[in-house]
């Protein structure tokens, strides 16, 4: 089966909330239907089934960065991936890559957070890929 494919250059938005230490990742106008949790992860998942949105619990201690730092983000990509597990066709595989700028003593610094790949039974999750940036 074929991914569907979201691509949403320039539509991203960037919350954090320091005194909770959430940072959140998400693609503006997209109708929300519900959300998936793992872990210190929540993903927002749109009614085509696309994953528009990752909040980060704790992510200071995630990334290995101050609070102070995550407060100015200043651009991120993140592209997420659902496949079909090889092992279980009931099974998805959820894999996102994500990266973002901070600006740290007056000088942009690129984070490459690690990938996050988690399996899901959600049946409201499609075969798809979601490409999205900020700017």
């Amino acid at each position: 089966m074929d991914p569907k494919h979201l691509e949403a250059p320039g539509k991203g938005e960037i919350d954090y909330d320091y005194t909770n230490d959430i940072l959140l990742f998400k693609i503006r106008d997209q109708d929300y239907k519900m959300s998936l949790e793992f872990d210190n992860i929540i993903l927002d998942i749109s009614n085509e089934g696309f994953i528009t949105g990752i909040q980060i619990f704790d992510a200071s201690k995630i990334f290995r960065r101050p609070k102070e730092e995550l407060r100015d983000v200043r651009t991120f990509e993140f592209r997420s991936e659902v496949n079909q597990s090889s092992n279980d066709p009931n099974v998805k595989v959820i894999k996102i890559l994500l990266n973002f700028i901070i600006v740290r003593r007056n000088k942009p610094q690129v984070v490459q957070a690690q990938d996050f790949i988690r399996d899901t039974t959600n049946s409201h999750l499609q075969v798809a890929e979601v490409h999205c940036t900020a700017a």
